[in-house]
């Protein structure tokens, strides 16, 4: 199996999600300005859409989409319990959460908020709407430590691009419970295994 990734990238989940559930992976880190490999292969060879993450499987056979990619990850490690069985209440609420923050909160902060030549006053509205999203998100985890109540791949995905506030300037000190969450997910042995793979924090740092 093979990741195609860049780091701090909406594949950190996904990066996350294979460590969390054991499975053996090589990590390839794309440059997302160049769209080349480390070696200098293109990436649009490998990946037409150009973005990431693409997981290569053993079959050779090739899939995008982070939402999807993670709920097949996890039905690969059901002994893991990354989602819940599927066909009951439970796996409806992850996978209503993988949903809500792929439309509601990945599609507000990218593409506007990373593009300098984006208006200020789209900026100003894609603000105001991810406001009201973490004021939601700071009511629901003042009653749950994660999303479903129990940790899953859609803490993963919401780990990742909730963490792009910080380096977006977006000021998250209003919302202490969500600003908990992050930390408590930050926490995790695999998650903190794959930041320090990306290079995203330092192995040794407290």
């Amino acid at each position: 199996m093979k990741l195609y990734y860049s780091p701090g990238a909406c594949s950190l989940a996904v990066h996350i999600a294979l460590r969390e559930a054991e499975f053996d992976f090589e990590a390839v880190a794309v440059n997302l300005q160049t769209h080349k490999l480390a070696n200098g292969d293109d990436y649009y060879a490998i990946s037409p859409r150009g973005y990431v993450p693409l997981v290569e499987f053993a079959d050779g056979s090739r899939h995008t989409e982070g939402a999807a990619l993670l709920q097949y990850i996890a039905d690969l490690a059901p002994e893991r319990a990354l989602l819940p069985p599927a066909g009951t209440p439970q796996r409806l609420a992850a996978v209503e959460w993988l949903t809500y923050i792929s439309t509601e909160l990945h599609k507000t902060f990218s593409p506007w908020l990373w593009h300098q030549e984006t208006a200020e006053s789209t900026k100003a509205e894609c603000r105001a709407k991810l406001a009201v999203r973490f004021s939601e998100l700071d009511r629901v985890l003042t009653e749950r430590d994660y999303l479903t109540g129990q940790y899953s791949v859609a803490d993963a995905y919401a780990f990742t691009v909730l963490s792009w506030a910080r380096m977006l300037s977006v000021d998250l000190s209003r919302y202490p419970h969500l600003s908990a969450y992050l930390e408590r997910v930050a926490a995790r042995p695999k998650v903190r295994e794959a930041m320090v793979a990306e290079g995203l924090v330092r192995a040794n740092a407290a």
